[in-house]
């Protein structure tokens, strides 16, 4: 492993929708589905997207400038592993193989693994095991699961033998926003930041306490990161211990990434973390990755040592 000094900045979280997914998208009549470039979902608003910034050569360019080694995640708000087994695996298949294409410009660029979740909670099956195996096996960093998957601590249970799988392939777990259910009253009543700020910050936050109760407790060694500041979650450890609670202790195993929020929150979470749990991340194409100025050994951590830890589980 290269020193310190040399770590490159890593950006563990970026998405890219290569052609033969977006094919797919097109070819789909219900949510989610493409017309053209305009994206439907069944919990949000149509929103239309900018082709240039899913084209791999771009990226790659971008790359080659940044000299940045970067993660692809998967859209998980889209609901892709949330459909029925057959209709999610062709949705992720598709992706997937664009990301090895990527792979073979031999450009610094990894990607998540993502199942069905049919598959995923299937328990300690052959099949689960297999599907998970293969996808380590082909190249894949790690495993992505949308945050509504630990929307209690018995999600959590559920999920614990695929959980265990990927500890012991000493793996790291991602958990990002996900699908926002269809809502009841009248969508347009909802502007569009409303699910990204909103809707996406309630499931972070409480993924991130389904984890405390029901996940580290039992699986000691999982490196897990959670999106777009945990939801703010680890701020609420003050009220923790009014209501009863025991704040959690400090995990060198479960970092927060930083991804839609800037120098206020980094201030907030760092009083209550530290620096080490801390990820810079950009969510490229929606947002830029943090930079706290005037401090190169703030964001040495957040952008090179504390991602590098989170994927490899090693000190540089």
């Amino acid at each position: 492993m290269p020193d310190a000094a040399t770590l490159p900045v890593l950006d563990i979280h970026q998405h890219l929708w290569t052609e033969g997914f977006l094919t797919e998208l097109r070819a789909r009549r219900a949510a989610p589905y493409l017309d053209d470039w305009t994206l439907h979902l069944s919990g949000e608003p149509p929103s239309d997207l900018q082709p240039e910034l899913h084209d791999p050569r771009l990226r790659v360019q971008a790359l080659r400038t940044s000299g940045q080694r970067v993660v692809i995640a998967h859209s998980s708000p889209l609901g892709v592993e949330d459909l029925p087994r057959r209709e999610s695996r062709r949705l992720l298949d598709a992706l997937q193989e664009g990301f090895h294409d990527l792979r073979d410009l031999e450009e610094p660029v990894g990607w998540w693994a993502a199942l069905p979740r049919e598959t995923a909670e299937a328990g300690p099956s052959t099949a689960s095991q297999r599907e998970l195996g293969r996808l380590l096996d082909a190249g894949a960093v790690g495993l992505q699961i949308p945050a509504p998957w630990f929307a209690e601590p018995d999600d959590v249970i559920r999920l614990r033998p695929l959980l265990a799988q990927l500890q012991e392939a000493d793996r790291p777990l991602f958990v990002h926003p996900g699908l926002v259910p269809s809502r009841t009253s009248n969508r347009a009543a909802y502007p569009a930041w409303w699910s990204p700020v909103v809707d996406y910050g309630a499931q972070m936050a409480t993924s991130w306490w389904a984890w405390q109760v029901a996940g580290r407790p039992s699986l000691p060694r999982l490196r897990v990161c959670f999106a777009a500041g945990a939801g703010l979650a680890p701020l609420h450890h003050e009220r923790l211990s009014a209501r009863g609670g025991r704040t959690p202790a400090l995990d060198p195993w479960t970092f927060v990434e930083l991804s839609g929020y800037g120098i206020q929150v980094f201030d907030a979470l760092l009083r209550v973390l530290g620096i080490d749990p801390l990820i810079s991340a950009s969510d490229r194409p929606y947002a830029e990755a943090l930079e706290i100025p005037h401090d190169p050994a703030a964001n040495r951590a957040i952008r090179a040592l504390n991602p590098q830890r989170f994927l490899t589980g090693g000190t540089p």
